[in-house]
């Protein structure tokens, strides 16, 4: 109920009252507002119009997604490094140093939702024109074994 709107207008029409009502929703997942709209218009054929959605990414999204960037690229530069240490036939340690270089963010629109998007866009371009695209480039130094060090500890 925190993220939906009613508002009704109610009004008389010679000896007939009238009742128009626009609900607002905000949905987080895609598939739930089509099945919505879907049930809307079953239930209430021609009497219900469903707008256009408008795409909008939070500030809290946006900033998942940055972490989510940063995390990943964390992982893909250790897993690099391992395999590098196992060519030259060494372990790789912990990290001494991981510092976040440069991260790049492109696309989407971030807490627009009131603003008023083409009515003549597709659906599909609504969605690609409310993507949000981000990269990082992480800086990470780590501790390097050798396996000989290993086998001595072993023995």
């Amino acid at each position: 109920e925190e993220n939906m709107t009613v508002t009704e207008d109610f009004s008389r029409v010679e000896n007939t009252y009238q009742m128009e009502a626009e609900v607002c929703i905000i949905f987080s997942d895609f598939g739930q507002m089509q099945n919505v709209c879907n049930l809307l218009i079953e239930k209430l054929g021609t009497s219900v119009t469903i707008n256009p959605p408008h795409f909008y990414h939070t500030p809290e999204t946006i900033d998942t997604l940055r972490r989510q960037v940063c995390v990943t690229a964390v992982g893909n530069t250790r897993r690099k490094a391992q395999e590098v240490c196992r060519l030259f036939g060494q372990a790789l340690g912990k990290p001494l140093l991981i510092k976040e270089e440069e991260t790049k963010e492109w696309g989407g629109h971030i807490d627009n939702h009131l603003s008023q998007s083409a009515d003549s866009l597709t659906l599909q371009e609504r969605i690609q024109n409310s993507t949000a695209y981000a990269s990082c480039r992480v800086f990470a130094v780590f501790e390097i074994k050798g396996k000989e060090n290993r086998r001595n500890k072993l023995l």
